[in-house]
């Protein structure tokens, strides 16, 4: 309705510009074929001056009126209905110039109150005469059959701009009012429905794809929230199973000399269910877009922080040629390579590397580790949360199956990535390279 009613305002208001325009057009017409009209007439008196043939009477056609006026201001000759009429009341031409013409409304002559006027100047022995020829002005609307027609065709424009206005914007936005009423019904147990795409390809067919393809990610995102949500519950399950059997052994039978083994027992669960608690947290918050304060953090010094900060399984070492700066926060940086060194000391048989280094203006930590590797069909899947893999890296090695979803979550934020490949080398082993972009100065 209001596309309707903009197109309409503007087709008035065009249509009648163009009116005006037509009409202005038309009057000037008519007028400059009035004035030849006249100047024709005049020059037919000029001639009969000439030849000597010139009477009292003028003859002219019966609209156009005449007058010849001598240089002393005294009417010489005049067609009939000019008779006893007093000198046009009009200008002369000039003494370089022999006509002059243009309008006036103070002439005393019969057919209207403004007339157009042509005055010829000519010689005669008795002196210079001026001719005149007029006749009524052209006014306003000189064809009024014309401007009717026209009058009449702006509202029937306007009209019909009006409806195919309404039928081609109705038209247009049908597919709009369908995606709108899926939408409407599409509900968070009910993903699985898509609007419909138009089979015009137009903003409307890329306005529903875009729609699908956004049904389509949250979709997926539901689906691995919900399976997230059941690895959460099965991963929370087993401490607490284990816990509840320890805590009934414990107090089936309270003086049993095994209680102190079954309370460390029961310590070791704790610390594995507050694990998977901080991961789920770090988790959150990454997810929740909860930045800390961003800052210069020098690579090389955090990863020897990190190696140094508890003992580790394997031997650790650190290689690096310098400081590698990089902007972001100390604390997500931090956690991201001591997940990447835990995961490479739980897998590793003896030796864990940390090379530290800048390549093709990036900052790039790699973390490689001597132990069996990842098959290249599960390299992606171990940055799940909670990846499950048939044999090797897998989450009962001692982590929680969070540590790398932490990991390539924090360089992800940090406009960086982190990916997995073979040592390079030939041995066995997985190579895990960070890739963050060096701090600009």
């Amino acid at each position: 309705m209001r596309i309707t009613v903009q197109s309409v305002i503007l087709t008035l208001l065009l249509t009648t510009a163009v009116y005006l325009l037509i009409m202005t057009f038309v009057q000037r017409s008519a007028s400059n074929e009035l004035t030849k009209r006249l100047a024709r007439e005049g020059r037919h008196i000029v001639t009969s001056i000439r030849l000597g043939q010139l009477t009292p009477v003028l003859v002219t056609s019966e609209d156009v009126q005449a007058q010849i006026i001598g240089a002393d201001g005294r009417v010489i000759a005049y067609t009939p209905r000019m008779w006893r009429r007093p000198p046009v009341a009009f200008g002369r031409p000039g003494p370089d110039d022999d006509r002059l013409d243009g309008r006036s409304c103070h002439i005393d002559a019969p057919g209207g109150p403004c007339f157009q006027v042509v005055a010829f100047r000519v010689e005669r022995e008795v002196g210079p005469s001026t001719i005149y020829t007029l006749a009524p002005a052209v006014g306003l609307v000189p064809r009024p059959d014309l401007a009717i027609l026209f009058a009449a065709g702006i509202p029937a424009l306007t009209l019909l701009v009006g409806y195919w206005t309404w039928w081609s914007v109705g038209r247009g936005l049908r597919p709009v009012e369908a995606i709108r009423r899926d939408m409407d019904e599409i509900t968070a147990t009910d993903l699985e429905r898509r609007v419909p795409v138009p089979d015009e390809h137009n903003e409307v067919h890329d306005l529903a794809r875009s729609v699908n393809a956004t049904l389509d990610r949250l979709e997926e995102a539901i689906a691995k929230q919900r399976a997230f949500v059941l690895d959460v519950s099965h991963e929370l399950r087993s401490p607490l199973t284990g816990l509840r059997t320890e805590l009934e052994l414990a107090l089936s039978d309270p003086d049993d000399a095994g209680v102190r083994e079954t309370l460390a027992a029961m310590l070791k669960n704790i610390d594995r269910l507050q694990a998977v608690v901080d991961d789920l947290l770090a988790l959150a918050r990454l997810d929740a877009a909860q930045y800390e304060h961003t800052e210069t953090v020098d690579l090389h010094e955090l990863a020897d922080q990190e190696v140094l900060r508890r003992p580790r399984r394997s031997r650790v070492r650190v290689e690096a040629d310098g400081p590698v700066r990089v902007e972001g926060g100390r604390t997500a940086l931090a956690r991201a390579l001591t997940n990447l060194i835990d995961n490479a000391d739980r897998h590793a048989e003896s030796n864990v590397l940390v090379r530290v280094a800048q390549e093709d203006g990036d900052a790039t930590v790699e973390v490689v580790d001597d132990g069996t590797g990842v098959l290249p069909e599960d390299r992606e899947r171990i940055f799940e949360r909670f990846a499950r893999l048939s044999d090797g890296r897998h989450r009962d090695a001692g982590g929680t199956g969070l540590g790398l979803a932490i990991a390539r979550e924090i360089s992800t934020q940090h406009r960086g990535s982190l990916t997995i490949t073979d040592r390079g080398d030939g041995e066995p082993g997985a190579r895990f390279v960070l890739r963050l972009p060096l701090r600009r100065g």
